[in-house]
């Protein structure tokens, strides 16, 4: 039980982290995005959504082999810190942050591509900074869709499997997470506990949808493209 609470306590650690690290990532790239006009727009979103396709088990073999102290960011990483990157938290951090940007990015973007410029225009006439801008007309505008950019990246982080398995591993305390967990609760046949931690992230998922969906109007979740 022990192990549990620290694999919880971990996980949403993580989620935590990756939600708002991703928060700040995505807003400028989703709105570069939504106001970018190029024939290679489309090349540069679906690399942003390649991780809704690609098997995490793949995404997370290659970070592993990006991380590894045979790499040059591996190495970098190490001799910087003393610590190498994969199997570590950190590790877990980068990787669940490049796994989850689609998630935080679509809404925004979609969000983005229906604000409409002629409130920005108006505003820029009236000599407000960018800042107060973003401050005083996009945020209030699209606060839907960040708020469920904020929801879906920590609801993802929470269901992370393949991925942190790959560049993390199943190490107490520094990654093994609650995907990790169960999983190991299932290799040595407890079911019991096993079934206690897949209900609960099933009623959380559950939970966090319905909430999303509510909140957005079932809005803001698809891909679109001016």
């Amino acid at each position: 039980m022990g192990d549990d609470v620290s694999a919880i306590m971990l996980t949403l650690k993580l989620a935590c982290i990756t939600s708002a690290i991703l928060l700040i990532i995505a807003t400028p790239l989703a709105w570069k995005l939504s106001r970018w006009q190029h024939r290679v727009k489309h090349y540069v979103l679906a690399v942003v959504a390649l991780p809704l396709v690609l098997p995490p088990t793949v995404l997370g073999f290659y970070l592993l082999l990006l991380f590894s102290p045979q790499s040059a960011i591996g190495q970098f990483w190490e001799s910087v810190t003393g610590q190498q990157l994969a199997f570590s938290f950190v590790g877990l951090v980068v990787g669940s942050v490049i796994y989850s940007l689609p998630f935080a990015v679509q809404p925004l973007y979609a969000s983005f591509l229906q604000l409409d410029g002629r409130y920005l225009d108006v505003a820029t006439t009236l000599g407000m900074s960018k800042w107060s801008r973003l401050k005083r007309i996009v945020i209030p505008s699209c606060k839907p869709a960040f708020m469920v950019a904020l929801g879906l990246s920590f609801a993802h982080t929470i269901g992370e499997f393949g991925v942190v398995l790959m560049i993390g591993g199943n190490i107490p305390g520094e990654t093994q997470v609650l995907s990790i967990a169960l999983f190991e609760h299932v290799e040595s046949l407890n079911y019991g506990q096993a079934h206690r931690l897949a209900f609960a992230m099933l009623v959380f998922s559950f939970v966090m949808m319905a909430v999303l969906y509510r909140y957005n109007r079932g809005g803001g979740m698809s891909w679109t493209s001016k």
